[in-house]
């Protein structure tokens, strides 16, 4: 599978189909590998890749810190996400993209396409994460992982990863650079010799930062307001997809189209057409 270098760091992606292109955030919360699109969830159940990719050329990718993507230890923020899709653009020479973020991967695109306005079509945002539930269960992750580095330190952090190889999201203990650490061994070697008190006020500033509020995160709203691009919501319904937050985009997003229908009527069916029929009356690259 091919490679790219973007900002130092090695992302992991696949082209799959042809067609316009259409850059899509995975979902999988701190493990958004590119196989989510066809083994997480409903994303598997309604088989959104395989309907895509007969009519446009999908580019899907490991997040940075995900998979077998690489990463750098900093406060990463929704816009180094941003900016890893805009890398991976430009290593393709495509100037414009629809853009599909699923689960947490709806954060990423929100924030690609405030930083990229003129490089994005569209966007469509499956499920995206967000409700105080999800703040909550999120911040409390990364106070189970600093707790953990503060009894135990980073060398055991990475002696726990590399024995049970489990991303961020299934073993907080291991932290948000889990998966980085149990496939890049010079990666884990530096880890584990930084700086405690640095390390740990990085990843207090990177809580605040993705976890800021009790909505849908990814861009402020007022960028959000200023957006002339068009937009297609699907809504979850569970403690890290809220309902609440799915509104608060169509409220924020001028040009949004909400797909009001609950989670049980957004099937094989339903869901891929509705993506299909949002995309083509889009104007084309």
């Amino acid at each position: 599978m091919p490679s790219a270098i973007v900002d130092g760091i090695t992302t992991r992606y696949e082209v799959v189909g042809s067609g316009p292109p259409v850059l899509m955030f995975a979902p999988g919360g701190f493990d958004a590998s590119l196989e989510k699109w066809t083994t997480l969830g409903v994303y598997a159940r309604i088989k959104l890749l395989d309907r895509l990719s007969g009519r446009y050329s999908c580019i899907i990718f490991d997040r940075r810190e995900c998979g077998e993507s690489g990463g750098r230890v900093e406060r990463v923020t929704w816009s180094h996400f941003a900016a890893q899709g805009k890398g991976l653009l430009d290593h393709l020479n495509i100037e414009r993209a629809h853009l599909v973020g699923g689960c947490m991967g709806c954060g990423p695109a929100m924030a690609f396409a405030v930083a990229y306005p003129h490089a994005t079509l569209s966007m469509v945002l499956y499920w995206p994460v967000g409700g105080a539930k999800y703040r909550i269960n999120g911040r409390q992750r990364f106070a189970e992982h600093l707790a953990y580095v503060q009894q135990h330190g980073l060398a055991e952090v990475v002696r726990l990863v590399t024995g049970d190889g489990k991303p961020f999201n299934a073993d907080a203990r291991g932290g948000p650079w889990a998966s980085v650490i149990r496939h890049d061994r010079t990666f884990a070697d530096s880890f584990a010799r930084q700086n405690l008190d640095e390390y740990k006020l990085i990843v207090e500033g990177m809580a605040r930062t993705l976890l800021d509020r009790d909505t849908a995160p990814g861009a402020e709203p007022e960028d959000l307001l200023r957006l002339d691009i068009p937009a297609l919501i699907v809504p979850g319904r569970d403690a890290s997809h809220a309902t609440s937050a799915a509104r608060y985009l169509e409220e924020c997003l001028p040009r949004a189209e909400y797909w009001d229908v609950p989670v049980a009527g957004q099937t094989e069916e339903t869901a891929p057409s509705r993506l299909l029929q949002f995309l083509e009356n889009r104007i084309a690259p």
